[in-house]
């Protein structure tokens, strides 16, 4: 995962600690501010996020079948790994596939988050390590696979990336890449250009939207907070 910091540089790390405070009014009116945010209001950004999405599927199809690895899921499913995700743009393309889901699938993984979220706070709050599946994930299936964020795209496959001011930094590629694909020559997959217009995409949306606060949601929290504020 990364964490933007002055749009256009960003700190790297793929899991992170959860910490926590729901109870906070503060978290509670930005939840609220983001949700009741209509992703209509900013189509032509949401367009372009698009558009970077399918670069980034064809770049990661293109290292996929350099080393013939096709990710057919696995005991360490990544979809059970706690990812957090740090943009409002990202965050608006969720809600936008969600709420073109029938009202039944809508309902189905609202309470899966909820589920999800009420587990990884108690948890935390006992210092326990927790595995739980995304709420998007029905039936080994991502029902929101369209709008799935950046990091849902990349993972898996080795990759590099150019860090500001810490040069480049290199990172193997899942374990069920690693027990098929060891060995082979390396591809250079570099996600740094995806990186950089993310965030450029991002700085757009923030200067539009003034007064939002930073987010840091996992993909079951932002589904909950759509329910909280229909």
């Amino acid at each position: 995962m990364f964490e933007f910091s002055n749009f256009g540089h960003w700190n790297f790390n793929e899991s992170m600690n959860f910490q926590q405070s729901k109870s906070s009014s503060g978290r509670n009116q930005r939840l609220r501010g983001w949700a009741e945010m209509d992703p209509d209001d900013n189509t032509p950004l949401l367009d372009r996020l698009d558009t970077l999405y399918k670069a980034m599927d064809r770049k990661y199809q293109e290292a996929a079948d350099h080393y013939g690895f096709q990710c057919n899921g696995c005991d360490d499913n990544c979809c059970y790994t706690r990812f957090y995700h740090y943009t409002l743009l990202e965050y608006l393309y969720i809600r936008k596939g969600y709420h073109l889901l029938e009202r039944e699938r809508q309902t189905q993984i609202t309470r899966s988050a909820l589920d999800v979220c009420r587990k990884t706070e108690v948890a935390d709050k006992k210092g326990r390590a927790v595995r739980l599946m995304c709420p998007v994930n029905v039936a080994g299936l991502c029902v929101l696979y369209a709008y799935r964020p950046m990091i849902c795209r990349l993972h898996g496959i080795p990759h590099e990336l150019t860090i500001p001011g810490r040069g480049v930094s290199k990172a193997s590629g899942c374990g069920d890449f690693i027990r098929i694909c060891s060995g082979k020559p390396y591809y250079k997959f570099d996600r740094t250009p995806f990186y950089a217009r993310m965030a450029a995409l991002e700085k757009e949306l923030r200067k539009k939207v003034r007064g939002m606060h930073k987010i840091k949601m996992t993909v079951a929290e932002m589904i909950a907070s759509f329910a909280a504020h229909k």
